[in-house]
């Protein structure tokens, strides 16, 4: 019997103990698409990209001109004759040159789950913090393009982007960005949210609709398939997954007039969790 790490947070334990117990025993080179890095108890998202940088002999970099979320639009391997809105290739490989405004829109019947997961992890942790209020009217965000990278060559190794609220700085989300290609073959977006002593790693396929919209999904049937994993390491320092096939995110991001819009809605068990649409305009407008 494998057992999660004792030095920690009962409900932190126990959850890492229902992955373990549950789950899929895994090596970093069976699966190099779906590996760390792990999160560490009572580190926070911002404090986790300072101990990464230090363990590993990185440089921080926060908004290095010209960045995004990927270095490359191309990288995601699209047909250059379905591409989606060079505005939409603009927004990902220039991310800093933008602003956000962030409405909500909670499920009232889920919005208990929310605050339950808020008081247990994410308000402690200050990862995965999504706001628990409808924002109807909009609420402001920062977002930082946070790059970590090798001293001698330059080379950006992990690509964090942390978002606040404007209003109280509080974080509601710290994820590395990245790409990675699935078993089948296909090229998705993978985004990384470190937990204590594992994280949660989010897949998402993207497609080009009629209207030139990109649209990523994390849906899928099994493991291997885009959609939601979440990682432990055991006390002996194995590392095991568990795929949520009932959990689904699905993003359109569209050009406006002004700029572009991204909906957001997670789903549980084919019911919406929670709607989020970010207007986003850039900077110099």
């Amino acid at each position: 019997m494998a057992w999660a790490k004792n030095d920690q947070q009962f409900q932190d334990w126990f959850s890492q103990q229902w992955n373990i117990t549950f789950g899929k025993r895994i090596t970093t080179d069976e699966y190099p698409w779906l590996c760390r890095p792990f999160g560490l108890p009572g580190v926070t998202g911002e404090q986790f990209m300072e101990y990464l940088a230090k363990k590993e002999g990185l440089t921080i970099n926060i908004n290095p001109k010209n960045s995004g979320l990927l270095s490359s639009f191309y990288k995601l391997e699209f047909s250059e004759n379905h591409l989606p809105s060079s505005k939409i290739i603009h927004f990902y490989e220039k991310t800093t040159e933008y602003n956000f405004t962030l409405k909500v829109e909670w499920n009232k019947y889920f919005r208990i789950l929310g605050n339950i997961v808020s008081k247990l992890f994410s308000k402690r942790i200050q990862q995965l913090n999504v706001p628990l209020e409808n924002f109807s009217d909009g609420e402001q965000l920062t977002s930082e393009i946070i790059q970590l990278t090798e001293k001698e060559t330059d080379v950006c190794r992990y690509t964090f982007w942390l978002r606040k609220k404007s209003s109280d700085k509080q974080v509601i989300y710290s994820g590395i960005y990245d790409t990675c290609r699935l078993p089948d073959g296909r090229v998705c977006i993978k985004t990384v949210f470190p937990l204590p002593n594992g994280n949660t790693t989010v897949i998402m396929e993207p497609s080009v609709g009629k209207n030139g919209e990109l649209i990523l999904e994390s849906s899928g049937d099994k493991f291997g398939d885009p959609g939601f994993y979440f990682l432990v390491e055991d006390s002996k320092g194995r590392v095991w997954t568990q795929y949520i096939q009932s959990f689904k995110d699905r993003i359109t991001v569209v050009e406006t007039g002004k700029g572009l819009i991204a909906k957001q809605i997670l789903t549980l068990w084919k019911r919406k969790l929670v709607a989020f649409e970010y207007s986003i305009c850039s900077r110099e407008q």
